[in-house]
């Protein structure tokens, strides 16, 4: 992976050159990569609306995702979108000025979601679930009119292993942010090609490369946050016994049905001493050996 002038993406244009932050972008490549096949993401030609927010996640997704591009590994045009939903104060000419920079095909949509979320959401309720859902409607129109096949998320390891610990806690079900879905409507996928990755690298990334980083003051205002709480509970594990995140996330590409309570997933009315003993006798070819 070179770092000459010519031999990299401008959104890499000043990136240090020391050992240990080519180990970490080599690593966020592969990862990226490993999800992208391992997910089968790739459709040949095919257009991807790149969400940016302006965070740590989504810059190191662009990056990514360009960087895999320019080295021939990511056959797909990108688009990067930002919605600007009109919370006060945010740097309308952050982005923009950014992406122009650095040569990056981009959309800005205005769309003013934050009064509506603040409008409907009652006193002590969190905004994120109006705020998301409003976000995620107004990608997927974009997505459509752009022509692309694919809404492209920020989403890591940490989001991912969150999501799954808020539904088993709160939501009483087994489910987390799946790398690659089909939207209700069926027309489009949603992929999140950094499921492998630690949320910890992206913020290393993202600070060793002085991308400009927008907070998100709408939800980021609000103090006990059911994911807040999550997160914290994750932090005292890891810190308890570091690389607990990473054994837990790979339970996730680990399940096994048989061994849980769901009768849609395994058929234990149908279980028997007799089924057992005709998986375990062995074929011609082993009772052969």
């Amino acid at each position: 992976m070179l770092d000459d002038a010519d031999d990299i993406h401008p959104l890499f244009r000043g990136a240090p050159r020391g050992t240990e932050f080519r180990k970490l972008r080599k690593r966020l490549v592969r990862q990226a990569r490993e999800a992208i096949e391992q997910y089968g993401m790739i459709e040949r030609g095919a257009r991807w609306l790149v969400c940016l927010s302006g965070g740590k996640d989504s810059y190191t997704l662009l990056a990514v995702l360009h960087e895999l591009q320019w080295r021939g590994l990511l056959p797909v045009d990108l688009l990067a979108c930002n919605l600007d939903q009109g919370q006060p104060g945010f740097p309308a000419t952050v982005l923009p000025e950014f992406l122009k920079d650095r040569g990056v095909a981009h959309r800005i949509e205005y769309q003013d979601t934050y009064s509506v979320v603040v409008d409907k959401v009652p006193r002590g309720r969190t905004f994120c679930a109006l705020c998301s859902r409003l976000r995620r409607g107004h990608l997927y129109r974009i997505a459509r009119e752009e022509g692309c096949s694919a809404v492209v998320l920020g989403h890591h390891r940490d989001d991912i292993l969150e999501t799954f610990f808020m539904n088993l806690f709160h939501g009483g079900r087994l489910a987390t942010m799946p790398p690659k879905l089909v939207n209700e409507e069926g027309d489009l996928f949603v992929y999140r090609p950094l499921a492998h990755v630690a949320e910890a690298d992206c913020d290393r990334f993202a600070r060793e490369m002085a991308y400009p980083i927008i907070p998100c003051d709408l939800c980021g205002s609000q103090d006990g946050l059911q994911r807040q709480q999550v997160k914290a509970i994750l932090d005292q594990w890891e810190a308890n016994s570091p690389g607990r995140r990473q054994i837990m996330f790979r339970a996730l590409m680990n399940a096994r049905p048989s061994h849980l309570l769901d009768p849609e997933l395994f058929d234990f009315l149908g279980l028997s001493r007799e089924s057992l003993k005709v998986e375990e006798s062995p074929g011609p070819e082993k009772a052969a050996r």
